[in-house]
């Protein structure tokens, strides 16, 4: 209750002034556009609308557990001012925004102040009934209204202490509901299920073009794989085998060498191809699962390595497949690019999403860009609707979290 009265309160002071200054700086930039000093200073003031925005999101969720996405669209960062304020002002994302300030300062504050009233105005009431009654009557020059009670004497403070405390039992059942009321009006406000959608179709459009070229360069890779290794090892042996068939009356010793050259062959290509088939879908993957593969994987490596697996059931098969490579090619950067020599694998599943953890020790500066395999990583995760998230600051540690949405069966 107390927690909730001070959030409320903090809301209610911040809100206010906040919304205020951004309102009016946005109709004084928007209204200077025609005679081109807006076209500079709307981009900058708009930011500071988003930022502000989004500070409040950040706060909904946090304090309140109502998650506001913000779906604004994305501008190109080398764009001059004329294209980002108006295509600031075509998102409609930006109108929301502009909407939500002027409720922000009226009903948002009001339902931000209501928790703190109920909780602190019962205090006046008792500060009347200790005494201070006739300070305030004498102040007002007689009656003191406390609420719809009129203060004239003791008798009439003890009744304002009994309204406190009327007032501090409602409080204590309705302020968190009060406050909950307040992030519920800025969701309303700012959200918007057609944003949120369309947002969703960008991010899908872009997913299944990454999956798309994905696809594509792993069959390529597979075609490569196939004729570069195992294919010209059979060509190979079947070149040997028709030599040994020649050389079997002619020289029987030699054709015995030829014939322990293609078993050696055939045994090389078994094994290439056996390699080939991990990298499509390892077979412990299928059999044993994501846990135990991965286990699998860590044993593979030459540093020191923990595991710890909390997974009460198993994923998809396509949403395992996913995880597998993503975490085997984070453990092949640890090892290659970061230098580590102790690497902890954390795997648990939670509020529906599958968290993967890897942590090393090695020098950090891993960072997500193009054509790094952190980006290959992310793009694999979209997929799914999974997301990466990256820390590591220069000399390390490196930890690297990945989250998919899924069940577990």
């Amino acid at each position: 209750m107390g927690l909730a009265a001070v959030r409320g309160l903090a809301l209610a002071l911040i809100s206010l002034p906040g919304s205020v200054l951004c309102l009016v700086l946005s109709l004084v930039s928007l209204a200077l556009i025609p005679i081109g000093v807006g076209i500079v200073t709307t981009p900058w003031v708009l930011t500071g609308v988003r930022t502000f925005a989004d500070w409040r999101r950040v706060l909904a969720a946090e304090w309140g557990g109502v998650r506001i996405p913000p779906a604004y669209r994305p501008l190109p960062k080398d764009a001059n001012p004329w294209t980002r304020t108006f295509g600031m002002l075509r998102d409609p994302a930006t109108w929301r925004d502009l909407r939500w300030l002027p409720v922000d300062m009226t009903a948002g504050f009001i339902t931000a102040l209501l928790p703190a009233v109920l909780l602190f105005y019962p205090l006046e009431g008792f500060a009347i009934a200790a005494g201070l009654w006739r300070v305030f009557s004498d102040a007002g020059g007689g009656t003191y209204w406390y609420g719809f009670v009129p203060v004239t004497g003791q008798a009439s403070a003890l009744g304002a202490a009994a309204l406190g405390v009327v007032i501090l039992f409602f409080a204590h059942f309705l302020t968190t509901p009060l406050l909950q009321v307040h992030f519920r009006l800025t969701g309303a406000v700012l959200g918007s299920n057609q944003g949120e959608l369309a947002e969703r179709v960008r991010v899908l459009t872009e997913t299944r073009r990454d999956a798309v070229d994905t696809s594509a360069a792993e069959l390529r890779r597979i075609e490569r794989d196939l004729h570069d290794g195992a294919q010209a090892r059979l060509v190979a042996m079947g070149m040997d085998l028709g030599t040994i068939e020649m050389l079997l009356d002619k020289d029987p010793a030699k054709a015995k060498q030829l014939v322990a050259q293609a078993r050696r062959s055939s045994a090389d290509a078994l094994s290439e191809l056996r390699d080939l088939v991990r990298g499509i879908h390892p077979p412990v993957l299928a059999e044993r699962g994501l846990g135990d593969a991965v286990r699998a994987l860590a044993l593979r490596l030459p540093v020191t390595t923990e595991v710890n697996v909390e997974l009460t059931g198993r994923a998809e098969a396509p949403v395992e497949s996913a995880a597998y490579f993503a975490v085997s090619e984070v453990l092949t950067n640890a090892v290659k690019h970061a230098g580590a020599d102790r690497i902890w694998i954390d795997l648990h599943h939670t509020e529906g999403r599958l968290r993967i953890t890897v942590t090393d020790n090695g020098r950090g500066g891993a960072v997500i860009g193009a054509g790094s395999g952190l980006a290959g990583i992310e793009r694999r995760l979209g997929t799914f609707d999974g997301v990466l998230a990256v820390s590591s600051p220069a000399g390390g540690p490196t930890m690297v979290t990945m989250e998919i949405p899924c069940a577990l069966s």
